[in-house]
């Protein structure tokens, strides 16, 4: 009898979304809250849309700068514990030799079987010290462009976040219609950019969705009854 073959699919890109939602989330609330808080002390929609997009622009720099100092932060991190696991295997191999044992021990295997495994990643210096580095350190090696794709991603998420509760005040008359207007399609946007996230990140995606408007709402509500008291 033929059988299907069995296909694993599992979600490897884990470290994009991550910057998407970083963006994303702060590109949603931020300017939204910006937004909002204007609206409760000015009069003219002409104001709110400039400290907006200056806003986005200086939040997207800011947020794209941090994420490439992260990604530089973790892979300076990598090499330097690479280095000196190189260095214990050469100055303490036995000592290493006995924690890659203990790995195995971990997983119940008969001492034999523990012994044959050591011996063969002891034979190569490279698998030796990836070994250690995956399963004492639990790091894995970072991709050379992750820095440059961090920044780039978390920038441009902000950008196109922050632009939607802006955009109803490109077509409003007064910044009370303009503040209706970006309400609606922020809110909008947020529950669905949290079901999306929650899609990926969580096995509850309409909790995530209402989590992440609540979030944003309350942000952009707190901005502007600030405003509206001061001013």
């Amino acid at each position: 009898m033929p059988q299907t073959p069995h296909v694993e699919k599992h979600f490897t890109a884990s470290a994009i979304v991550r910057d998407i939602v970083i963006g994303m989330a702060d590109g949603l609330t931020v300017p939204f809250a910006l937004a909002a808080g204007l609206s409760g002390a000015v009069e003219d929609p002409a104001i709110v849309i400039t400290a907006g997009l200056a806003e986005i622009a200086a939040g997207s720099i800011a947020m794209g700068l941090g994420g490439y100092l992260a990604a530089k932060t973790d892979a300076e991190h990598y090499m330097s514990e690479r280095d000196r696991e190189e260095r214990e295997t050469i100055e303490l191999p036995e000592k290493e030799a006995e924690e890659v044992a203990e790995v195995f021990h971990s997983y119940g295997l008969p001492e034999t079987t523990v012994n044959a495994v050591v011996d063969a990643i002891r034979a190569d210096r490279k698998r030796w010290v990836d070994f250690m580095m995956r399963f004492e350190l639990g790091l894995e090696e970072p991709d050379p462009r992750r820095a440059r794709t961090s920044a780039m991603t978390i920038a441009f998420s902000y950008i196109a976040g922050g632009l939607v509760p802006l955009a109803p005040y490109f077509v409003s008359s007064s910044v009370h219609h303009g503040l209706i207007g970006s309400i609606v399609v922020t809110l909008l946007a947020l529950l669905i950019f949290g079901y999306i996230k929650g899609k990926f990140t969580t096995p509850h995606p309409l909790r995530s969705a209402w989590q992440t408007a609540v979030v944003g709402g309350l942000a952009a509500g707190a901005a502007f009854l600030i405003a509206k008291a001061i001013g």
